[in-house]
């Protein structure tokens, strides 16, 4: 998917702001003991809409900016978020998920990606990392809660971007046959 520049202009104005209401709000509110994370789901609804090149080069975006944000070893998020934003676009490239609960299912591996993920580099990097049943269970409950948490992200982003986002020559395939009009059946 090639981008135009309303469309990136709303992605750029829209990673802005989630990061600022992530950091700021949603991380200081914990579920269980665990704070939410927007971002993957961020990321995922972004690659689902969008397609490979843009979610994984949203994902790289996104992540380089939180890394900054939170002075945090350069790099390792943007890997994290690049490899959940090409596989979410690559789903949408190869499959064409339609159902509605696709985000939902998106969203819990792209949660589990992005903790997992990210406990292993911090691990094989040599910082602190604690691994105990601990950390299962803070990532197993942080799987749980943006699972729940990636309907409303889906739909807000896909408000967003939807009305800047070239046609796709499925739905207006779909679409025809649904107005009314004659099927290829019926004309012979």
């Amino acid at each position: 998917m090639t981008l135009n520049a309303q469309s990136a202009g709303r992605l750029g104005a829209l990673a802005f702001v989630f990061m600022i209401v992530q950091i700021a709000a949603i991380s200081q509110v914990t579920v269980f003991g665990v704070p939410a994370d927007l971002t993957p789901l961020l990321v995922a609804a972004v690659g689902l809409l969008g397609g490979s090149l843009a979610g994984a080069g949203y994902g790289f975006v996104l992540g380089f900016l939180i890394d900054l944000a939170l002075l945090q070893m350069l790099g390792v998020s943007s890997l994290i978020y690049t490899v959940v934003g090409y596989g979410a676009g690559r789903l949408r490239e190869l499959r064409d998920p339609a159902h509605g609960l696709t985000p939902m299912a998106v969203g819990a591996v792209a949660a589990a990606l992005i903790t997992i993920g990210f406990a292993l580099l911090q691990f094989l990097l040599g910082l602190d990392a604690p691994v105990s049943f601990a950390l299962v269970r803070q990532i197993l409950i942080t799987i749980v809660v943006n699972s729940l948490l990636a309907l409303p992200v889906y739909a807000l982003v896909r408000r967003l971007l939807v009305p800047y986002l070239p046609d796709d020559p499925r739905r207006r395939r779909r679409r025809a046959y649904t107005t009314g009009g004659l099927s290829p059946l019926s004309r012979a």
